[in-house]
């Protein structure tokens, strides 16, 4: 009985080591960064071979064009601004002075996206006493 202790304790730290390591690799590559408009400008060089990152910032107003693929607009942070490419239809949220975070690659001066996701915040506003119903909630809706 004794050996299987000698055994089971050694066992035991070598089982939390691996589900430890396990989860810490599947967490790190599971966070999401994007870089904002002026370090996708600074860093542009380290991007060339067409890798993939995120862009975050806010759309700039009188940028929006819709195209038969998709939507092009223009990104920025205050300081750069990005031209973005977009291939897909835009989120019901997305429209002019909203933050966005897109994913893609450079095309030149180009920022190409594939996937387009709206910032917005997490604070619920209950509708005011004027307020008109949303559609799902009509009775013709």
């Amino acid at each position: 009985m004794a050996d299987y202790r000698k055994l089971l304790i050694p066992l035991g730290g070598l089982f939390a080591v691996v589900i430890g390591f396990l989860l810490w690799t599947n967490l790190s590559s599971n966070l999401v960064f994007y870089l904002t408009p002026t370090e996708a400008v600074n860093q542009q060089s380290d991007f060339s071979d067409g890798e993939r990152f995120r862009l975050g910032g806010l759309v700039e107003v009188g940028s929006v064009i819709d195209t038969a693929r998709g939507v092009e607009f223009r990104v920025s942070d205050g300081a750069a601004s990005i031209r973005v490419v977009h291939v897909g239809t835009p989120p019901q949220l997305f429209q002019e002075d909203v933050g966005v975070v897109v994913e893609g690659r450079w095309r030149g001066d180009i920022f190409s996206s594939d996937t387009l996701l709206v910032r917005h915040d997490e604070q619920y506003r209950a509708p005011s006493e004027g307020d008109p119903a949303p559609e799902y909630m009509t009775p013709e809706g």
